[in-house]
C-alpha cells in the first residue's frame, strides 16, 4: 500500500515547469476560445472580432494571474491570521481589477490604432470599469479559491507521501529485526544438533560443518532481501535440508511438488525453513517411525498457496506449537502482506500437522 500510495503521489508531481507552463497557456487560451464562441454564435460577431477581443481579455488575466498566484501562496488563509489575509487579499483584488483595466485600455488603443481608429483611452477605461470592475473582483477570488484548493492538494499529498515513506522505513526495520531474530533461532538450533552429534558420530558432524558453513554463506548472500524467487528459497531450504538429513538418515523423507508456474513468484525470505523445522523438530525427532514432509506450491485465483505436511502427532490439545520460528512468520506475513495472507497450523485428516501459508501471487 505504501508504494502504491508513493508511485501515485510521484506521477503527480511529475509535469515538469515546461509541461505547466504548456497547461497553463492551454487553460486560458481555452478560456478565451470559449468566450469568443460564445459572442459569435449567440451574438452573431464574426470570428475575428470575437477572438482578438477574447484572446486580449483572458491573455491579460492570464499575465495579472502569475504574481497573484505567488501572492496567493504567500499568503494561505490560515485560522491564525484569516482577517489580516482577507484584508490584504481584498486590497489586491481591487488594484488587480483596476490593473487589468489600464491595462486592457492601453490594448484597446492598439487595437483602435490598427483598425484605423482615434485612440481614446479615457473613454475605453472608463467603459471598462463600469463593464468590468465588479466581475474582476469576482474573478481575482475565483482564481485565489482554486489556487488555495491547489495548495491544500499539495500540501495533503506531500503529508500522504511523507507517511507513506515513513510507514514503509517502519516496516523494512521491522522485518530486518524480525530477520535479524530468525537467523540467529535457525544458526543456534544447528549448532545444538551438531553439539550433540559430535558425541555419537564424529564424521557425521563434520560433514555437517561443512554444510552448514555452505548454507550460512548462501544466507548471508540474500539477508537484505525481504523477498526472493521461491525457486531461490528452494535452494537454500534443499541446502538445509541436507543437514537434517545427514543427521536423521533414513529416517527423515522430504518430497516436494513445485509446478514450474510457482518457481519465479516471490515470497519472504527463509519462510520455509522455520516451518519445516518446526515439523522436524516437533513432528519427527519425538517418534522411532519414519519422518515424512511433504511441501507443496499451487498457484490459485491470483495467490500462491504453501503446504507444508508432516506425518508426526499433529497439534496437541494442550499446547500449540508456537515457538520463534512460527510467531516470527506471522509477523512477517503481517508486515510484508496486510491482510492479503493467511498462515494457518491445523492437524491433517489422515494425521500429522499441515501448515498453509497463503500470499499475494507476484514475480519479481
Amino acid at each position: 500500500m505504501a508504494n502504491q500510495k508513493s508511485n501515485r503521489l510521484n506521477r503527480l508531481a511529475a509535469f515538469t515547469p515546461k509541461t505547466r507552463g504548456l497547461l497553463f497557456v492551454l487553460f486560458w487560451t481555452a478560456a478565451a476560445l470559449s468566450f469568443a464562441a460564445n459572442f459569435h454564435w449567440a451574438h452573431g460577431v464574426p470570428w475575428r472580432d470575437a477572438i482578438l477581443p477574447s484572446l486580449a481579455d483572458w491573455y491579460s488575466f492570464a499575465l495579472l494571474s502569475i504574481p497573484m498566484l505567488s501572492l496567493a501562496r504567500r499568503f494561505q488563509f490560515e485560522r491564525s491570521r484569516w482577517r489580516s489575509t482577507a484584508l490584504l487579499h481584498l486590497f489586491a483584488s481591487v488594484f488587480f481589477s483596476g490593473f487589468w483595466i489600464t491595462l486592457r485600455a492601453a490594448l484597446a488603443q492598439i487595437e483602435r490604432a490598427v483598425a484605423g481608429g482615434t485612440p481614446d483611452f479615457a473613454n475605453d477605461f472608463v467603459d471598462l470599469f463600469v463593464k468590468s470592475f465588479h466581475l474582476n473582483l469576482w474573478i481575482y477570488w475565483v482564481i485565489l479559491a482554486v489556487s488555495h484548493a491547489f495548495e491544500y492538494y499539495r500540501r495533503l499529498s506531500d503529508r500522504e507521501l511523507r507517511n507513506a515513506e515513513l510507514e514503509k522505513n517502519l516496516t523494512q526495520a521491522k522485518l530486518r529485526a524480525l530477520q535479524s531474530q530468525l537467523n540467529p533461532h535457525f544458526l543456534f538450533n544447528t549448532l545444538h544438533t551438531i553439539s550433540a552429534l559430535m558425541h555419537i558420530d564424529v564424521d557425521k558432524a563434520e560433514r555437517m560443518v561443512a554444510k552448514l558453513s555452505d548454507l550460512l554463506r548462501y544466507a548471508l548472500d540474500n539477508t537484505d532481501d525481504h523477498e526472493v524467487a521461491l525457486e531461490s528459497e528452494l535452494t537454500f531450504l534443499k541446502r538445509y535440508l541436507e543437514i537434517e538429513q545427514t543427521r536423521f538418515g533414513d529416517r527423515l523423507t522430504v518430497s516436494m511438488d513445485i509446478p514450474d508456474n510457482t518457481l519465479k513468484a516471490q515470497v519472504p525470505n527463509l519462510i520455509l525453513q522455520p516451518i519445516v523445522e518446526n515439523a522436524i523438530r516437533h513432528g519427527i525427532e519425538p517418534y522411532a517411525k519414519p519422518g515424512k514432509i511433504h511441501l507443496q506450491a499451487l498457484r490459485q485465483n491470483g495467490d500462491l498457496i504453501l503446504l507444508v505436511k508432516d506425518n508426526g502427532g499433529g497439534l496437541r490439545p494442550q499446547k500449540k506449537r508456537e515457538g520463534i520460528g512460527t510467531s516470527n512468520t506471522r509477523l512477517r506475513l503481517q508486515q510484508l502482506y496486510g491482510d492479503r495472507q493467511r498462515f494457518d497450523l491445523q492437524n491433517a485428516p489422515e494425521g500429522g500437522l499441515l501448515a498453509t501459508i497463503v500470499l499475494p501471487f507476484h514475480e519479481e
